[in-house]
């Protein structure tokens, strides 16, 4: 049985009642419909060995379990943030094919609409387009890597970040850089688009962190994070940004706008080390509730 732990966000940058939370706006208010969202990210699977915390194999159970516990919850869809497979030490394309289909053929298993962003090992040793044309994103053309849709008085909005700084799809068997990570202009043109289109609250997922990481000399967040933060700044309309990648809970408050990073499922062994949650947006709040290693946290 998936099991939850509750950590309460109470730190300066983070309690209930500082005001550049953005929960106290009408358009808020207006959510009068409580939103629930299952949300997964860096599932990572593939047959290899393990490596460091990473336990490849092990990623089908766990994808497993959080279907059968949304499921069970009726969350209205769920969310994969990215690294949804991995590849094994040949990089052979007919293999990471395989894992591909086998976690998709697992977490297809919702019953409801399901969406992935991409992350960096989506492609990996198979490109963008063979990625996109073997998951399903409901409703979704699907040549579209990112894409926005609308749900009970939610707008949806997923970027993509895995592109070059020239704008061509980054392929990692052909040499691309993993901290190389750029929205291109022609993105973020749509991404303001598409805010200019909405009064609808938002959520922004997307596999790569929007506001600034480092961690042990390495860089995580896109390039033109500063560019997206305006534009979602100026929208005036964005909860909340949900991101993967990082493989651990962080959380920051950036001008009304929370930041939100979750543990990757693929670490530590066993499905005691399993970890998702679901995320309940209704008037006036936003609450994560975190199963097995992941945290409640009451925004």
């Amino acid at each position: 049985m998936a099991t939850r732990r509750v950590f309460i966000k109470n730190t300066g940058l983070f309690t209930l009642s500082t005001t550049v939370f953005p929960f106290d706006t009408s358009f808020v208010r207006e959510l009068d419909t409580k939103v629930r969202i299952g949300i997964a990210t860096d599932s990572h699977y593939a047959e290899r060995d393990p490596a460091g915390t990473r336990f490849y194999r092990g990623a089908l159970d766990k994808m497993g379990e959080f279907v059968r516990v949304m499921n069970k919850e009726k969350v209205d869809f769920v969310m994969h943030m990215g690294d949804f497979k991995d590849e094994d030490e040949t990089q052979d394309e007919k293999m990471t094919l395989s894992y591909l289909r086998k976690i998709e053929a697992v977490y297809s298993g919702f019953d409801g609409p399901c969406y992935h962003c991409i992350g960096n090992h989506d492609v990996d040793s198979i490109t963008k387009t063979q990625f996109l044309e073997n998951i399903e994103n409901t409703g979704v053309p699907k040549e579209k890597s990112y894409y926005s849709f609308d749900h009970k008085g939610l707008h949806i909005i997923v970027l993509d970040a895995n592109y070059n700084k020239d704008g061509t799809n980054h392929y990692f068997l052909k040499g691309a850089d993993w901290q190389d990570t750029n929205l291109t202009d022609q993105q973020l043109d749509w991404l303001e688009e598409d805010l200019k289109k909405t009064s609808k609250p938002t959520l922004v997922f997307c596999h790569h962190p929007l506001f600034e990481f480092r961690r042990e000399g390495y860089k995580f967040h896109i390039n033109d994070f500063k560019k997206a933060q305006r534009l979602l700044e100026k929208s005036g309309t964005v909860l909340a940004v949900l991101q993967g990648h990082v493989h651990e809970e962080r959380y920051s408050s950036i001008n009304g706008i929370q930041y939100i990073t979750q543990n990757g499922m693929v670490d530590h062994q066993g499905l005691e080390n399993n970890s998702f949650s679901i995320l309940e947006v209704q008037a006036g709040k936003m609450q994560l509730y975190g199963y097995k290693r992941a945290n409640d946290v009451a925004f």
